[in-house]
């Protein structure tokens, strides 16, 4: 497969839809990896989000930075890196420098949020805050103001294929006034259950950028699975 170059990390903000699909390859088949990106980049996904476990943070364990740099290699789209890892920061250069153009890292992982994002930035990467379900939101509505990206957590993180929880509406709402309360160019993702039932659900509570990795990657045609989430989010 031809090497393509890689985009400009601020594409999709620039783009003229205003959801944003991305598919989480932790539900991919790696044996042939380059083809399952190139199917979703090619029924119009926005980023490709990248899980990656330490065994410390969360129980699984996944990949590093070799694999982002390999997946760097086969896709125009913007990779959302989310580190699901203890001491984030450490590990900041070598994901940047592995092709990284979104980087989220977990309010719980780091002692100031706001900094994390700061410097994030200061690589030249858009910076993203993630939060569990179980997690205060002030500790990331504090740092909204150096966010890119907001990511709600909508399952425990650490493994694909679990249910969107009940309580996430009401979370996700109350980041969405957050948000336009302080007039902020951010994101409000969510990660986590999302399929064409629940991303609606996640929409209507505010939400403008969707993770989906099994509903995707684990349907018969990721495509068109994907493409059932976009037509989900219609009219809204």
């Amino acid at each position: 497969m031809k090497r393509r170059p890689a985009p400009a990390p601020d594409a999709p903000w620039s783009g003229t839809g205003r959801f944003r699909i991305c598919p989480s390859i932790l539900s991919a088949d790696f044996s042939r990896l380059a083809e399952e990106i190139a199917d979703v980049e090619a029924a119009g996904a926005d980023f490709i989000h990248v899980d990656v476990m330490d065994g410390q943070f969360v129980p699984n364990l996944t990949f590093g930075p070799i694999v982002v740099g390999g997946i760097r290699k086969w896709t125009r789209l913007p990779l959302d890196v989310h580190l699901m890892i203890a001491d984030p920061l450490r590990h900041l250069p070598a994901f940047a420098d592995a092709g990284a153009n979104h980087l989220i890292v977990h309010v719980e992982a780091v002692d100031d949020p706001e900094a994390a994002a700061r410097a994030i930035r200061a690589r030249g990467l858009r910076a993203g805050l993630a939060i569990k379900p179980s997690t205060p939101l002030d500790r990331l509505a504090r740092a909204l103001s150096q966010c890119d990206t907001a990511l709600v957590m909508t399952v425990e993180p650490g493994a694909g294929g679990q249910p969107f929880l009940p309580g996430s509406p009401d979370r996700i709402a109350a980041i969405r006034r957050a948000i336009d309360a302080g007039g902020f160019d951010c994101l409000l993702g969510v990660d986590g259950g999302i399929d064409a039932r629940t991303a609606p659900i996640a929409a209507e509570a505010g939400a403008d950028s969707f993770v989906a990795g099994n509903s995707i990657f684990h349907a018969p045609d990721p495509p068109a699975a994907l493409r059932a989430i976009r037509a989900s989010l219609r009219g809204r």
